[in-house]
Formats: structure tokens, C-alpha cells, sequence
């Protein structure tokens, strides 16, 4: 190796450990360990953890940018799936959700047949009332199961909802 080719390796060895050690990799630095600067966000980070990437989770880091506040998942204290029972040979992704044992996880679900009614799901607020209405005949079992696990208050023990099963 030339002496030029060695003096360009080692100031680029070195560019990248002083500004590991400050705080910050420029673009082109990131893109040549693997890393978009410009869409990698630093909870992305977080999953190199999993997978016994600690040395790349680093220069991740040094490569993110940070997450803005996450919208917070607003959550309802009671939901409501309504689908008619005619519609199951239409929506038998629903009809595989509805019947199967998945609802028995969430106690504050509620399952309605109403007669010609496309699938959805009503959340409602802790007085009852609709606070949202969402269409979900294109979802599968587990876009539903995601769905409830994410927009569902969890039910403790200590609340009186603990002990009902969902109406069906």
C-alpha cells in the first residue's frame, strides 16, 4: 500500500473515531457503514439490541435522528365488533376472529350480530358513548387482534370487568 493510500486510510480512521467520540457521523459516513442518515430514526436503534448487534448499535446511534414525540395511542375502555352473520362467507377472516378464541382476550370487547351489517368496531368512552367507528372488513384476525391489544384500556383485576366475559 503507498504511503498516500495508508495517510488517506488512517485520516479517514481517524475522522470517523473523533466524530464517533463527539457525537455525530456525517451522511456519507453512515451510508458507508450501512445507515441512512436521512430516515433512520433512533428507536431503530434500539432493535439492533435483539440481535447481538451492540458494535453496529453505536454508530447507529451516532447516525439517527430523533424520534419526535410519538403520537400517543389513544385508548377506549369498552369496543364493540358488529358484523352480521349472513356476511361470513364474505369476511371469513372475521368470522375466524369472531368464532375462535380470540375474543375471550379482551373482557371488554363485545361482540353484536346485526342483521346486514358489514363488519366494524365502535370504541366507545368510559360513559358509553361512540367515540369511533372503523370498517374493518378488509382485516385479517390478526390486523383485529393488533387493533384491540393496541386501542383497548387492559383489564386488571380490579376492575369490575375483569369477571364478565365478552357478551357474544
Amino acid at each position: 500500500m503507498s504511503k498516500l493510500g495508508f495517510t488517506l486510510f488512517f485520516c479517514s480512521l481517524a475522522a470517523l473515531f473523533t466524530q464517533g467520540v463527539l457525537g455525530e457521523f456525517t451522511a456519507e459516513d453512515c451510508w458507508a457503514l450501512g445507515f441512512n442518515k436521512a430516515t433512520l430514526l433512533c428507536s431503530s436503534c434500539e432493535h439492533l439490541k435483539k440481535y447481538d448487534l451492540e458494535e453496529m448499535r453505536e454508530h447507529c446511534f451516532n447516525c439517527c435522528n430523533k424520534d419526535e414525540h410519538e403520537p400517543s395511542v389513544k385508548r377506549y375502555p369498552k369496543a364493540t365488533l358488529e358484523v352480521c352473520t349472513c356476511k361470513f362467507g364474505a369476511y371469513p377472516q372475521i368470522q375466524a376472529f369472531v368464532k375462535g378464541d380470540k375474543p375471550s382476550k379482551f373482557p371488554n370487547l363485545t361482540i353484536r350480530y346485526v342483521r346486514g351489517l358489514d363488519p366494524i368496531i365502535k370504541l366507545f368512552d368510559h360513559n358509553g358513548n361512540v367515540q369511533e367507528v372503523l370498517a374493518i372488513e378488509r382485516w385479517d384476525t390478526d390486523a383485529v387482534d393488533e387493533f384491540l391489544k393496541t386501542h383497548l384500556e387492559p383489564v386488571t383485576k380490579d376492575d369490575p370487568y375483569y369477571l364478565k366475559t365478552n357478551q357474544i
